[in-house]
């Protein structure tokens, strides 16, 4: 399996996988996707086993500190140097779930945005996922402002070290 970067020709195959992994409410369909891929190409982390993508994170970067809901739909609030990686979702087909492949995507999303210098990432999730995400370091900062697709959701914040981001190249 190997990681890379979303293309213009993923767009309808991420958008299966989103709708496989969210009510509808909540997924974002082809035209949202493709809106973020075209800002964001480099903010989408694809796992492929073959050739074939089986699972995603998407997410934008920007200086506010905060995941809101117009981020989702507003491909104008991205900010290449930004510093908080926001991730607007962890996405893994059904057939690959269980085998760890949302971990190495999320893995890579924080290397990522690590080595890019950023204050750390930002995403909400439901209640029953706090416990998988404080295992990637992800601290709970309670309910979040957040209503996207009528669900509640926590705010979780991963936060670099000080020490950290002030020696790494890039992004101040």
């Amino acid at each position: 399996m190997n990681i890379r970067h979303a293309t213009a020709a993923d767009v309808n195959t991420l958008a299966f996988i989103e709708a496989a992994c969210f009510p509808p409410a909540e997924a974002a369909d082809a035209q949202a996707i493709a809106a973020r891929v075209a800002a964001y190409p480099a903010h989408f982390w694809l796992l492929e086993d073959g050739g074939t993508v089986v699972g995603f994170v998407n997410g934008m970067a920007t200086n506010m500190p905060d995941l809101q809901d117009e981020m989702y739909d507003n491909t104008g609030l991205h900010t290449e140097a930004g510093r908080w990686q926001m991730i607007f979702g962890v996405n893994t087909l059904p057939a690959y779930r269980g085998q760890g492949c949302a971990a190495r995507l999320l893995r890579q999303a924080i290397a990522d945005a690590e080595a890019q210098g950023r204050a750390g990432l930002v995403l909400t999730c439901k209640e029953r996922l706090i416990h998988y995400y404080a295992k990637f370091g992800f601290a709970d900062e309670g309910v979040s402002a957040s209503t996207h697709g009528g669900a509640v959701w926590h705010q979780m914040r991963l936060t670099f070290s000080v020490r950290q981001t002030s020696s790494k190249q890039g992004l101040k």
